[in-house]
């Protein structure tokens, strides 16, 4: 049977700055409220016996947390703004008409989480007539917390602790980043369906080649991935986050945590977007490097 944690103490109103919208600040703390919830329910299921792990129709698995967290969240955000529209991993899309978007990403990192490992994340993002504009990435098992509102800073909490403003590093060359990902061998993958890039190389190598380049111009790296790895830049702990396989599920809440946070999220060709099956995310000095040995050749 899965545990039942004990319940976390109510959140207190989110710290935003005088420029957050009324409207994004109300949607932020009911936000807040539904991932103190959905992270619950997360926890129940971590290390627990009785989690069942099927495979969807791409081969990625699913769990009964899975479905469970993705419910509360659905059910929650919609209580609270029945005309705001939904997409989820898990249980597809529901349309409003408010021009608000609900993304979210009840485990970000479930391959994590089935085998124990408590780097993974609950992601939870909005967005208004296709701008970002609220962020949540929570770390159910490590019990911490990041968010941000639009105008409104990025902020970080761990366990009881008040809210402190998150920021980006400052360093300024690759020389000196730490280097992460989901995993390393989709470099490769992200081209498996193409016989050759536009240039002529091989699809393979050439994702390979990009992996190669980004580690050796980094001080280190590590496969420290999925919303972990995003927490770590909008906390300055890492300066480069990078997958070459992403969902918007998985970018719309870090988009906005990580640009509130002082950096800068795009996809491989520098654009601002989250539906571009990849994405990037930086403290924003090291950005531009990262982009050009992503198009460098040979």
């Amino acid at each position: 049977m899965p545990t039942d944690p004990l319940p976390s103490p109510p959140l207190a109103p989110p710290p935003l700055q005088a420029g957050v919208s009324a409207e994004n600040a109300a949607r932020l703390s009911a936000a807040l409220c539904a991932v103190q919830l959905a992270a619950q329910e997360t926890l129940r299921w971590f290390n627990a016996s009785a989690l069942i792990v099927t495979a969807k129709s791409d081969q990625s698995p699913v769990t009964q947390a899975d479905h469970g967290a993705e419910a509360i969240l659905r059910r929650e955000l919609l209580r609270a703004f029945p005309q705001d529209s939904f997409l989820g991993e898990e249980s597809g899309s529901v349309q409003g008409t408010s021009g608000y978007q609900w993304i979210v990403d009840p485990i970000d990192g479930t391959k994590s989480f089935i085998r124990g490992v408590p780097l993974y994340a609950t992601l939870v993002g909005c967005r208004c007539e296709g701008q970002g504009v609220l962020g949540v990435i929570a770390l159910p098992a490590l019990e911490k917390l990041v968010y941000a509102a639009a105008n409104g800073g990025a902020w970080y909490s761990s366990g009881n602790q008040a809210p402190v403003p998150a920021r980006v590093s400052t360093r300024t060359t690759l020389s000196q980043s730490l280097l992460c990902t989901s995993d390393f061998t989709s470099f490769a993958r992200r081209r498996a369906d193409k016989s050759s890039t536009p240039d002529g190389q091989d699809g393979g190598k050439a994702g390979a080649a990009v992996r190669q380049r980004l580690e050796e111009a980094c001080l280190v790296s590590r496969s420290w991935g999925d919303g972990y790895g995003y927490f770590l830049v909008a906390t300055g702990h890492a300066e480069v986050m990078i997958d070459p396989l992403m969902n918007a599920w998985d970018a719309a809440a870090v988009e906005t945590v990580i640009t509130e946070a002082g950096g800068r999220f795009s996809d491989w060709q520098g654009r601002g977007r989250i539906d571009s099956g990849e994405g990037l995310a930086t403290n924003s000095l090291v950005h531009e490097e990262v982009l050009q040995l992503l198009h460098e050749s040979g």
